[in-house]
Order: structure tokens, then sequence, then C-alpha cells
């Protein structure tokens, strides 16, 4: 099939089918005029493709995962794959450690731009001093 039937089938816009070819995620034949030529099983593995991007991985993490589905009874791989997965879901415990840091740093600036703005509906214009920078 041509990339424009690829993209119809699994709902991934041609760039990106594109882009997968590029980082080694897809591959395609060429036929003599230079049009891309996707096998069936591509639309199997262009699912996969999405779920693992889904899953916060990179493109590059992606091809380190690949070879788990091309070579499925190679213990090395399988276990190679894993590791690749573990390390993923680390990296996404950190980033979301992070966030909620970052999250509760920005509730302690909220809450003194809260008491800033309460007080200043209490307070008459003259006597309420300079600004705060919250």
């Amino acid at each position: 099939m041509r990339i424009g039937e690829l993209s119809k089938r699994t709902g991934v816009s041609p760039r990106s089918l594109r882009y997968y070819e590029e980082q080694g995620l897809l591959t395609s034949s060429r036929s003599d005029t230079g049009q891309r030529h996707y096998s069936d099983a591509e639309v199997q593995r262009v699912s996969l493709i999405r779920q693992l991007f889904d899953a916060g991985m990179s493109s590059r993490v992606i091809a380190s995962v690949l070879p788990c589905v091309d070579l499925p009874s190679d213990l090395g791989v399988a276990e190679e794959t894993f590791t690749a997965m573990m390390r993923e879901r680390e990296r996404i415990d950190a980033d979301i450690a992070h966030l909620i840091e970052t999250r509760d740093a920005l509730d302690v600036l909220i809450k003194a731009n809260s008491r800033h703005r309460a007080g200043l509906s209490t307070t008459p214009e003259s006597a309420a001093g300079p600004p705060l920078a919250l």
C-alpha cells in the first residue's frame, strides 16, 4: 500500500509516517518512480509505534525497543527492551516528582498573592503602601 493508504488505515499523517521511516522505526520499499510502498504488517507496527509514543517514549527509545517485536524469541533483546522500558518509567516518575514540586512552589506564590489581594480589598489605597511583586 502507498503512504496515503497507510495513513488512512492508521490515522497517522503521512508526515509522521515519513518521520517514523527517517528514524528507522518503519520501513518501506520504493517503486521505480520512488513512491513508498508498505506491507500490511506495517499497519500493526504503526499502531505499536503510536502506543509507544503515547507512553512517553522518544523515537530514540522506541528504536531501541522495536527489536523485541522483530526478534520476539530472543531473550537478550527482550531483556534489553524491558530495561529500556523500566528506564523510561523511572524518567517519567522523576518528571512527575519535579512537576509536583513545581506545582507546590506555585501554590505558595498563589497563596501569597491571595493574601495580598485580600489585603487590598480591606485596606484603603493610601494606606496600602507599595504593591507587592506578586
